[in-house]
This record gives C-alpha cells, structure tokens and sequence, in this order.
C-alpha cells in the first residue's frame, strides 16, 4: 500500500533501537526514528543487495522522494549504479566549491601569506571582499567572463573611484592567473579589460616647488599656533623629507643624538615582507637645524616611546591626518600642498638649486630601492658621507629661504 502525504506527516516513532519502515513500494520506504525520518531506496546492483538515502523529511517531501525513486530506477535500466553516481555528483559539488572564484583568491591568498606583510594582505583582501566576491565570489572561477567582470568592476567606477576599479582589474587578475596555474580556468577575462575601464589619471602629490614661495611656507611654519609637537613635525618634514608615516611613526629609541642620525627600522619602511625582514635600516643623517628641533621637543615627549605621539594618548604616534590639517589651517589646500608633498619639495630644488650633489645621493636619502639584482643591498650603506653633507647644505639652504634671501646668482656686473 502506497504512503500518502498526511501518514507521512503524522506518523510517530514506536521506539525502536532501529526504526520503523514504511514502504512505498518500487524499494522506497520511509524510515522513521527518534531522530527524524529517512528517505530510502533498497536496490540491487551487480547481484548485491544496497541501500541508496534519499533525503529527511519534510526536506524531501514524498514526492520528491518518488522522483528521485524514478530517477535512481533510470539510472539501473542504463546499468548505472545510483549509490555511486550519488557519490560523483557529491564530489563534482565539492570540487565546484572549491574552484569558486573566493575560493580560488583565498587560496592564492594563502600561497602569498609569507611574501605579503599582514597590512598589503589584508588591503588585498578587503577590496574583493567588497567589490568583487558579492558579484562574482560564488560562481566557478571557470564560468566568470569578461563582460560579467567588467560589469562588476563598472559598479565601482560610478562611485567615483576610478583607482579603485584599476586596481580590482589587476588584482583579479592575479587570481585568475592563479586559476590557470592551478588547472581551474583557462584564460583570465581581466585581461581581455584592457582599455575597458575610464582611464585612470595619475595625481602627483600636491608640493611647493618654486623657492620663493617654498620660504613662504616655511615662514607659515614658523608663525604656526597650533600644537607645537604639530609644528615640529611640519619642521622636519620639511628638513628631513622622509615618507609621512616615516615621520609620524618616528620613536626616540631611532635617533642617536651623538653620532647625529636617525635610524629607521627596515619593518617599518615602505618595502617588501623580505626586504623588510632583512633589509637593513634606513639612516637620515640629521643637520644641527633638525638635531635642535629633536633637542627642543625632548622635554615634551622623551619620556614616551614617540617622538610625535598623539594627542589623545601616547601609546599612539601622530595621526596621519596632524600635518594635513595643519597645513589646511595655515592656509594651503589639498591641491597646494600636502604632507608628501615635502619629499617633492626636496628632490625637485635639490637637483635645481643645490649644484654637485648626485641624483643617486638623493635618491638613497628619498630610500627609493635601487633595479638590478644588487637591489637594495647598497641602497643604505652607499653614499652616507655624501648624504651627511647634503642634507647639512639643504638644512642651510631651507634658512635661506626662510629668510627670503636671495639664492639666485647673478652674474658680476
């Protein structure tokens, strides 16, 4: 006698260690427990007797449980046996789980954790996680077209963030270069985006470059009101021309008052993982004009471990926004000036005004890596008798400027 919807339905367990069967006929039968109830199909294949599980009610209602009775019978007339074809369809679910496209940028990932710093990592991370895998994440990495990754990348471009969506192109592109390496894609469609995308233009940070005006900054420094650990960190900016970050993040412990100069960790440098485990620090000899901006503000913050610590605690340095604001309060905009913006100052009038001094020498104090397979090798240790001297006659000449001297020669009448 056949099952019906309401028997199913109601039908309780008796307490049987093993269960209760119910047969629908055709080798379907409903197995209920304490647990719930079973679907199952007893079937022979190869004179061997088996069982097939079919689902849980009320998941699979009885109709299903019919359709999949019919299909596993289709299955046996072809000489298929359904208990094994079960177990491919499992695997070929798992394996399409595995080769979705966040699978995939997971794992790759994965494979780029030891040549990543944890910061690069999770930047990475974070724009698929937002832009990328809500559209495409799911999907086989196989089945993911160009139109369909331009259309994803485009939802970026109309929030106005162009950069963002070059970047999305390249970093997917990674991921499907990963998934033809590793056999689950064939060809990357963000390749095939080449051109597709507004193009992208590239902004200089915004500096000073004309000497007259540059001493006009530097006299706004100066007549600066604001927090005097704020208008030191604008000094050395300007005196020292590291990275932002470089000057924000500078800790007492890096300087060595007696031999005049600043040591700036490799880890906390702009540089690879490797580079920055074995590079060696990046030395910033300091001129007696920065030595004695260090010496004036000990007494404000040498007892903590930065330099330029917050306002709000010194267990933080400087936020990176401190010079920013500062120069918006003295009166120069973002598209003027900005705290990068020194490091322009200094290569552009080093190499203008400053006669004899190589463009290697102020490369390596700029601590941009050198090409070649030598790399950074030398990048550090080349030149510091050279740099000494150059930033000595830069610290003078910024003097020059703060005065409104005249630095331009004339020829003799």
């Amino acid at each position: 006698m056949a099952l019906t919807d309401t028997f199913v339905k109601q039908v309780k367990p008796k307490g049987s260690a093993t269960g209760e069967k119910y047969a629908d006929g055709g080798g379907l039968y409903l197995l209920v427990k304490v647990s719930g109830k079973y679907w199952r199909l007893d079937y022979r294949f190869a004179d061997k007797r088996k069982t097939l599980a079919l689902g849980v009610y009320p998941e699979v209602t009885l109709a299903k449980a019919r359709l999949k009775r019919a299909k596993a019978r289709e299955q046996l007339a072809d000489g298929i046996d359904p208990g094994l074809a079960k177990k491919a369809e499992k695997q070929i679910s798992n394996l399409a789980a595995a080769n979705t496209f966040e699978a995939v940028a997971r794992e790759y990932l994965e494979t780029k954790a030891h040549d990543w710093t944890p910061a690069y990592a999770e930047k990475w991370l974070r724009g698929l996680t937002k832009d990328v895998f809500p559209y495409l994440g799911s999907l086989p990495i196989a089945t993911i077209t160009a139109p369909m990754l331009l259309n994803t990348l485009r939802r970026v471009e109309k929030r106005g963030t162009i950069d963002a969506a070059h970047t999305l192109r390249q970093t997917t592109g990674q991921v499907f270069r990963y998934g033809i390496q590793t056999g689950r894609c064939d060809r990357s469609p963000a390749a095939d985006l080449q051109g597709a995308l507004k193009s992208l233009t590239v902004k200089n940070m915004a500096a000073i470059l004309e000497p007259v005006k540059v001493g006009e900054l530097l006299r706004a420094i100066d007549a600066y009101s604001g927090q005097p650990i704020t208008k030191t960190a604008l000094i050395l900016s300007a005196l020292l021309f590291q990275r932002p970050g470089n000057i924000r993040q500078m800790e007492w412990a890096w300087i060595d008052f007696d031999a005049a100069v600043l040591s700036i960790p490799s880890e906390s440098m702009k540089r690879r993982k490797d580079q920055k485990i074995n590079g060696r620090p990046h030395f910033v000899p300091l001129a007696p004009q920065a030595l004695a901006q260090l010496k004036d503000l000990q007494p404000l913050t040498g007892h903590g471990r930065y330099v330029f610590p917050s306002l709000l605690t010194g267990e933080r340095p400087m936020s990176d926004n401190t010079v920013r604001t500062a120069l918006r309060r003295m009166g120069y905009p973002k598209e003027e000036m900005s705290a990068h913006g020194f490091r322009a100052v200094a290569r552009t009038l080093i190499a203008e005004r400053l006669p004899g001094i190589a463009a290697d020498v102020i490369e390596a104090q700029l601590a941009h890596g050198k090409s070649g397979p030598l790399g950074m090798a030398y990048d550090r240790a080349e030149y510091m008798e050279q740099r000494r001297s150059m930033m000595l006659e830069w610290a003078n000449y910024l003097d020059k400027l703060r005065r409104g001297a005249d630095v331009v020669q004339f020829k003799a009448a």
